[in-house]
């Protein structure tokens, strides 16, 4: 199931489940450029949008986050505000925490799109996984303070159209091992999706092929922490369902230690593994469509959608 697209003039509905935003820094406040809202919303308006901003998405009332229950309200409200077309989402840490308060039976009555990265992984393809409607990862509130042109016709092929039928590179990619395969895509920042693997969230139909793509940085850790993480997802039941792997930007140098881990895992999985600096936590955020058919060819460094 797909939403239709975002209207030219449509309604974006914000939420926070990972972080407190702040709508504007006091006088002398430092902080975080990613959680500073005016700038960000000044962006999306300039551009004709209205925004919708969810009930409980300024609130703090954990310290660290709102709580729990007052997140799940947020994309519940969204949900069935049906002037909401596009709900969008930054990351953080506090995702997982808020799937047991999502009403996904809201998401499949009103289908809209939604997206989000880094700790919005897990919420989008539980949102998936439990409605069968896609969405899509990498971009959050933050691009529309400053658009590349890259970052900008992902925006405009898979949001506000349907005209990206395959993906945009950014440059050219590094195939770990070679071959093809088809299936479903989905994945995201590494972490939060080795950790939904196997629980009521994610009930996905391991019978089924599927493409994954996965993101890390190396601020997080370093080839090690994230050789780590893919063992569980490679000992988990779903690695038996890849037909291919991709693997987004890790860091803005040659990575060989990591290029060498995802070969082992095709090499060891029989699959097709390619390393790009198309999506992550770096300059370029590509979309990628979690739900959607398509076919990864490594040698030819290409992924079309089917």
């Amino acid at each position: 199931m797909r939403a239709k697209p975002l209207s030219k003039n449509g309604v974006i509905g914000l939420c926070s489940p990972s972080h407190v935003p702040l709508y504007e820094a006091a006088p002398g406040q430092e902080i975080p450029w990613s959680r500073e809202y005016k700038n960000m919303i000044a962006g999306m308006e300039a551009e004709g949008f209205s925004v919708v901003q969810a009930e409980n998405m300024y609130k703090d009332t954990w310290g660290f986050l709102a709580s729990d229950e007052e997140r799940g309200a947020d994309f519940n409200q969204l949900a069935a505000d049906k002037r909401v077309e596009y709900i969008l989402f930054g990351g953080g840490e506090g995702a997982p925490e808020v799937l047991p308060y999502l009403d996904f039976g809201l998401f499949k009555a009103n289908p809209k799109r939604i997206c989000s990265y880094s700790d919005g992984t897990s919420i989008l393809n539980a949102i998936w996984a439990n409605t069968g409607l896609e969405t899509y990862y990498g971009q959050n509130p933050a691009v529309f303070t400053g658009w590349t042109d890259y970052n900008k016709r992902h925006f405009e092929g898979h949001i506000l159209s349907d005209s990206m039928t395959a993906h945009e590179k950014n440059s050219e990619w590094i195939t770990c091992t070679g071959g093809a395969g088809e299936g479903v895509l989905v994945g995201g920042y590494t972490m939060n999706f080795a950790l939904l693997l196997g629980t009521k969230y994610f009930p996905v139909d391991n019978t089924e092929p599927h493409i994954l793509f996965l993101e890390d940085h190396e601020k997080f850790g370093g080839p090690d922490h994230v050789s780590a993480l893919l063992g569980y997802i490679e000992q988990s039941d779903f690695m038996r369902s890849v037909k291919g792997l991709i693997f987004g930007n890790f860091c803005d140098r040659p990575c060989p230690e990591l290029y060498a881990r995802v070969k082992v895992l095709g090499e060891r999985h029989h699959i097709p593994t390619v390393y790009c600096d198309d999506f992550g936590h770096g300059e370029n955020h590509a979309i990628l469509p979690i739900g959607r058919r398509a076919r990864l060819d490594a040698e030819a460094g290409e992924l079309r959608y089917l």
